[in-house]
């Protein structure tokens, strides 16, 4: 299989062939989406790319944890569907010293952990044989705790007798496509009770009983949010089904971003920015402060979920980071049961305004740039010491921007990268 950026024309042919055209000022993208190799709200990738098509998205981005596995059934439907395929990976890390100083990074609730991202991976993914060990530790630690808390879940289903119990391999082969995750188990446990309770009292009696005798707000009506409940009664910290994570399933951030740029990627901080109560984290709270952390740590990219936030609060704050002259992508994360439109949108669906998308247009056309560059042996956004090589960031964008039109004007190509 050639990956279908090696077919494409160079730099300056590619340029000459669209300068022309009469081009939109932005599209539709989304920079940010699990797939079901990790956990999403989509039941597969066909699901994803109908959704795609539908809501004309020119860009998509899968974003798995720890995990690469959905890259090449993700790169064969993108070409299909004429959606252009950013390859992508998220990381739990731990700062330590952050952790000992009770400083939230952007995990509202662990002092000193950190969700961190690489973006614009190499195709296929090529991360070098010490790297590829140390994910192969973090998914065996995370999957070690996910059995651990399978157990304690049987445990406390003892009383109902047979058939109320699972394995780790019927929940993997019945819901997870490679890593199970906590949301996994919060479904296995919604669809057992409907399974096994015909009654909608005796299956709410069921999972009450899990959580101890609490009372169900959530209740049946809802299975989205049945499942975010029971996952959070039942499976983090305080649930009879709690599992402490083992600090070996975290890797020091600084090995996180050794791990992306070797796979090529663009190293990029999720910004969790403001709550609904309007707080943030003490690693967030300041934009001044946490643009000095970011440069700091070389990383001159940035992510948002906007979903999450006030759209006012949003625009101002991408406003200063795109001043400071950062990459930054937006992005749904599909991450939760709910199932939500792939167009970006800040809290409560309200839409972005046109400046917003021509900024997450942008960021994406960067990425897009620097998977054709690297693609064709050229340097991309990423300098070989880990800076961003931020000088040449409009330049790049106006190259991803030809590289994402060229995709989209061309013929269709097939799953193996040819027109």
């Amino acid at each position: 299989m050639t990956y279908f950026l090696r077919n494409f024309p160079e730099p300056d042919i590619l340029i000459r062939k669209l300068k022309d055209n009469p081009l939109p000022e932005f599209r539709e993208v989304n920079g940010h989406i699990h797939t079901p190799f990790s956990f999403s709200a989509f039941p597969d990738l066909d699901s994803v790319f109908t959704a795609a098509g539908n809501e004309q998205i020119a860009a998509l981005g899968i974003n798995d944890f720890f995990v690469t596995d959905g890259y090449r059934p993700f790169y064969e439907k993108a070409l299909k569907s004429k959606v252009f395929p950013v390859f992508n990976i998220e990381f739990i890390g731990l700062v330590k010293e952050k952790q000992k100083d009770g400083i939230r990074i952007n995990d509202p609730n662990n002092p000193g952990r950190i969700y961190f991202s690489g973006k614009g991976l190499d195709f296929p993914f090529s991360p070098g044989l010490l790297n590829k060990l140390k994910l192969n530790r973090i998914k065996k630690e995370s999957q070690f705790q996910i059995r651990e808390m399978i157990k304690l879940l049987n445990n406390l289903m003892v009383p109902y007798g047979d058939g109320f119990s699972f394995t780790y391999e019927s929940i993997k082969r019945s819901y997870a496509n490679e890593l199970v995750r906590e949301r996994h188990l919060a479904k296995a446990i919604r669809v057992l009770a409907s399974e096994k309770l015909r009654e909608p009292e005796k299956q709410l009696h069921f999972i009450e009983s899990l959580y101890g005798g609490k009372k169900s707000a959530a209740g049946l009506s809802d299975p989205s949010a049945l499942e975010n409940e029971i996952r959070s009664n039942l499976l983090k910290k305080g649930g009879a089904a709690f599992v402490e994570e083992n600090e070996d399933s975290f890797l020091p951030l600084e090995q996180i971003i050794k791990i992306i740029i070797s796979a090529g990627g663009i190293p990029c901080y999720p910004v969790l920015l403001d709550d609904p109560a309007g707080n943030y984290t003490e690693f967030e709270k300041d934009p001044e402060q946490l643009h000095h952390s970011l440069s700091a740590m070389k990383v001159g990219c940035i992510e948002l979920i906007p979903g999450r936030n006030d759209h006012n609060i949003l625009r101002e704050f991408v406003e200063f980071f795109y001043s400071k002259n950062y990459v930054i992508t937006f992005g749904t994360e599909h991450n939760t049961p709910e199932m939500l439109p792939l167009t970006v949108a800040s809290r409560g669906g309200r839409p972005l305004d046109n400046d917003l998308k021509a900024v997450s247009w942008e960021g994406i056309c960067v990425i897009a740039a620097h998977q054709y560059l690297r693609a064709n042996g050229r340097q991309g956004y990423v300098l070989p010491n880990g800076d961003p090589s931020a000088v040449q960031k409009k330049e790049l964008a106006y190259l991803g921007k030809m590289v994402i039109e060229y995709f989209l004007n061309n013929k269709t190509y097939d799953e193996k990268g040819n027109r």
